[in-house]
């Protein structure tokens, strides 16, 4: 069952237009990774589906309603985040706080406490660390408390952008085994912005290729490696 469609004739910042012709869906559960080189466009398109770039024409949808152009914490409630590459974590909060923050639409003390819970089940190496300063954690550890700050509502879509960033090898793969888990767990959708591409085609059940603002290639990670499909899309 599809989750998430969205038609974009035209996006961008101003007179700058990054996105011509783009047209993306997601199944339930369904891990989708947008692969293209830089500049192609693969950021602006999460910011779209987020509220955060509006569109003057087209729309994007999710089980069939539109959320064209609402904003951001409405699309939250809509049940989608958005991790921002980078491993944005507010440094100067607690872990505790974080995850917090993350589940700031839960009203009720002990349904907010069982969502702390829920999340560190996934995440155990943040639990001995929920008083301390999320700027003391590692890279991987932000990474982590990202993650897990979005999942405290439960989303039913998460986009991230560049999960890796910034990570070791190891700690790509563990991060994208977390991706997995989630998957499993809540059956979340994913459409993630990821360079590095052979690792997230280990995950994925589709990708999208973009260049130069235009989707290039559409079907499986296997489709994709055939002949030269890959070299094309980050060929300028």
């Amino acid at each position: 069952m599809t989750i998430l469609e969205a038609n974009i004739p035209e996006a961008g910042y101003g007179k700058k237009v990054v996105l011509r012709n783009v047209s993306v869906k997601a199944a339930e559960g369904e891990i989708v990774a947008l692969i293209g080189p830089n500049g192609a466009g693969k950021s602006t398109l999460l910011k779209v589906l987020m509220g955060i770039v509006k569109i003057p024409a087209g729309n994007v949808r999710v089980n069939g309603a539109s959320i064209t152009n609402n904003g951001a914490e409405e699309n939250v409630r809509n049940g989608i985040s958005f991790i921002p590459q980078g491993n944005r974590v507010f440094t100067e909060l607690s872990v505790l706080e974080n995850l917090e923050i993350g589940g700031y639409l839960v009203k009720e003390r002990g349904v907010l406490d069982t969502c702390v819970e829920s999340v560190l089940q996934l995440f155990p190496d943040l639990k001995g660390r929920l008083k301390e300063d999320a700027g003391k954690l590692s890279g991987g550890e932000k990474q982590q408390l990202a993650l897990a700050r979005a999942l405290m509502l439960q989303p039913k879509i998460l986009l991230l952008d560049e999960p890796s960033l910034g990570l070791s090898t190891k700690l790509v793969t563990k991060a994208f085994k977390t991706v997995l888990e989630i998957q499993k767990q809540f059956k979340t959708t994913f459409l993630i912005v990821e360079q590095k591409v052979l690792e997230v085609l280990k995950i994925s059940d589709r990708v999208y290729g973009l260049k130069m603002g235009e989707i290039v290639f559409e079907g499986t990670p296997a489709a994709l490696q055939e002949g030269n499909k890959l070299r094309e899309i980050f060929v300028i």
